[in-house]
């Protein structure tokens, strides 16, 4: 583990050089939302593991519905992150885009998750991670830690 946290902040420097940002009219809006989705979330991967997270599975999407873009180990914490990345803040920070709705797709995530472990005695949280892309800047990675808990249900911290 420790080397990899070595790896991660010493030779994978992905996450400290200038973002190249695709030719937007080069590409459908799909194309490009999907490119900049995945990119922020394989940044988010690897800021997690540079802080000594251990990444344990990433768009975990239950057959019942539920979705959450990374699940990680925190020490002893089991976080499940969603991760929003924009190329810019013209229209505020990304952790402003997750409603409601989307929290609760997060926390049916994590219920499953739990589930499926046999609801184990573990401490976990809901973090969002948030990528911020602009051209020629290294990416801005802000993870926050317990950004919500789960209402009414004792999930969450």
């Amino acid at each position: 583990m420790w080397l990899l946290r070595l790896w991660y902040r010493y030779v994978d420097r992905e996450c400290a050089r200038a973002v190249n940002l695709l030719d937007r009219s080069a590409v459908s809006d799909s194309d490009w939302n999907r490119w900049v989705g995945e990119t922020g979330e394989r940044l988010a991967l690897k800021a997690v593991s540079s802080r000594g997270g251990k990444p344990l599975y990433q768009n975990f999407k239950p057959r019942r519905g539920g979705e959450v873009d990374l699940v990680y180990r925190d020490g002893e914490i089991l976080a499940f992150a969603e991760v929003k990345t924009r190329t810019s803040e013209q229209f505020g920070q990304p952790a402003q885009a997750v409603d409601q709705e989307k929290k609760a797709l997060i926390i049916r995530g994590a219920n499953a998750w739990l589930k499926a472990l046999g609801r184990p005695e573990v401490i976990f949280r809901f973090d969002i991670i948030e990528v911020i892309l602009q051209d020629g800047k290294p990416p801005a990675i802000r993870v926050i830690e317990a950004a919500f808990t789960a209402p009414h249900s004792g999930l969450g911290m």
